[in-house]
Parts: C-alpha cells; structure tokens; sequence
C-alpha cells in the first residue's frame, strides 16, 4: 500500500506564475506528484504567462517534459466540466482523457457542474449518463479513469456523488473524494469516504479554516481551495486511517491557496503517513 501527497496547482495561482514555475515550485518543496489543471481553446492569462491552466491545444508531451525535467508525476488531471451540457462535456472530457494518457495521468476529476434551472430530476441524470458513456468509451481505450468530485448541488451529498459515479456500468468510473467539499457541503465526510471507498481513484486533501466553517457550511457546495492541512477542521490522520483501511493506494492531492500553505500541509502529511507506517512514494 502507497499513500503519497501531492499538490493541485492551484497553489501557485496567488503568484500569477505559469504552469511550469509552478512544477518547480512544487518540486522544490518537495511534492512528487502534481494535478494540472487544463483547458480547451486560448485563455488570455495562461497565454501571458500569468496563470497555472494548460492548454489542450499545445502539445501533451511539452507539459510531460516539464514534468519530468522536475522529477514529478501527474497524479491526475483537473478537467471539470458541466457533465449536463453534452455537447460542451463530451468534447471536453474524451480530449482531455488522451491528454492524461499521453501525459501518464491515471485519472481525469470533474464534477456535474451547475444545474440549470429549467432541468428535471429525470433529465439531468438521463442526460449526464449519456456524457459520461461517450466519455467512457475513450476512458476505456486509453486506460484512464473518470474521477467524479463531490462539488455541485448534486454530488456535494454522498448519496449524489455515488448516483452519478454509478451511471454507467464502467470500471473506469470511478469517485475523486473532496474532503473539504462534502464539509462545507454539510456531510460527514468521514462516512462519505468510508461510503465511496470502493470506487476512490484520487483524494483531494483540502482543509477547511474553521471561521469558513462556522460562516459557509451548509450554505455552499464547496470551494476552491482550502487552507494548509493541519490548519482547520479535517482530521487527517482519521482520514489516513481509513484509506488504510479500506486498502486504498495512491495520491492526497493537496488543494491550498498558497506555497506556504503547500509547504506545512506535504509536513503535516507525511507525519500521519509515517506514523500510520504506509509507504510513501
């Protein structure tokens, strides 16, 4: 069993650096793994330099050999996209399932994205499961998974999240938990990863200031970043536990508003994994 950090590129988008800067940083403190995130078309700040995103137009081997020029792996690739607009999703997400292929990322995490108004029970669930089988299909010629994320007004609950995770018949299927997504959302997001356990393919270890807590639970479905894991009200070395448990191996993806919070949350971290006595790689 391996357990490892790793960090979602957010972290980095306080600085207005590029993608690159961000592996290095990254690197330099020490994370092995890192979560892109990628977009389709031209965006003014990426283009300029000034943010973390990556294009699906540029090449998937350039970002692979920044990766590897810095030692680290992708753990997985940040492609959120409305699963209720197909004819934004499909595109979206087979594109991006060849990009993590070509890049070595096991796994691609999204979620629903916002419900429109005007969508009924039956058909926001018939519509993304057609989504998500034209997604599949790619998925499952290339070998990657399809990570869906506690994050919107459906799957911010548990029983949500394993409805949509369970829409079509697909080992490549699978759930990305959010720790701090299913709190602010209002779960007990220790029995929701006891619940998804089975189909967990990627962790986001996101941490929750217990001000934002005591403002925002219950009223929100999640956010973007948290704070440094340690620094508010998720227990993680409960959490460790029951990945180790449940015989879980892969990546804690860190997912935090700064380097500095990057850097205490992969200290905090390895402390539980190595007292938990779970390898680390």
């Amino acid at each position: 069993m391996i357990i490892s950090p790793g960090i979602n590129m957010e972290f980095i988008r306080c600085e207005d650096k590029p993608f690159a800067a961000g592996v290095g940083r990254a690197a330099r403190l020490g994370y092995k793994y890192v979560e892109p995130m990628v977009h389709t078309g031209r965006e003014l700040l990426s283009e300029a330099g000034y943010f973390h995103s990556w294009s699906m137009e540029e090449d998937p081997l350039e970002m692979k050999e920044i990766l590897d020029r810095y030692g680290v792996k992708a753990s997985g690739l940040s492609a959120h996209c409305p699963l209720m607009r197909p004819e934004v999703s499909v595109s979206y997400l087979t594109r991006a399932i060849r990009f993590a292929a070509a890049v070595g990322a096991p796994v691609v995490n999204t979620d629903e994205g916002i419900r429109p108004s005007w969508m009924s029970d039956e058909q926001c669930f018939e519509i993304m499961k057609y989504t998500l089988t034209m997604a599949l299909r790619t998925a499952g010629r290339y070998g990657v998974y399809i990570g869906i994320e506690p994050h919107q007004s459906i799957s911010c609950t548990t029983e949500g999240l394993l409805r949509i995770a369970t829409l079509v018949d697909s080992p490549c299927l699978r759930v990305n938990y959010d720790l701090g997504n299913a709190w602010l959302g209002g779960e007990d997001p220790y029995e929701g990863l006891r619940e998804t356990a089975h189909l967990l393919v990627h962790v986001h270890a996101k941490d929750i200031a217990p001000q934002r807590s005591g403002d925002e639970r219950g009223k929100v479905t999640g956010t973007p970043v948290g704070c440094a894991c340690g620094d508010g009200v998720i227990d993680w070395a409960k959490v460790v536990g029951i990945l180790v448990e449940a015989g879980f191996s892969g990546v804690l993806s860190v997912e935090c508003g700064t380097p500095e919070q990057a850097r205490r949350s992969l200290s905090h971290l390895r402390g539980i994994i190595e007292k938990a006595g779970v390898e680390e790689q």
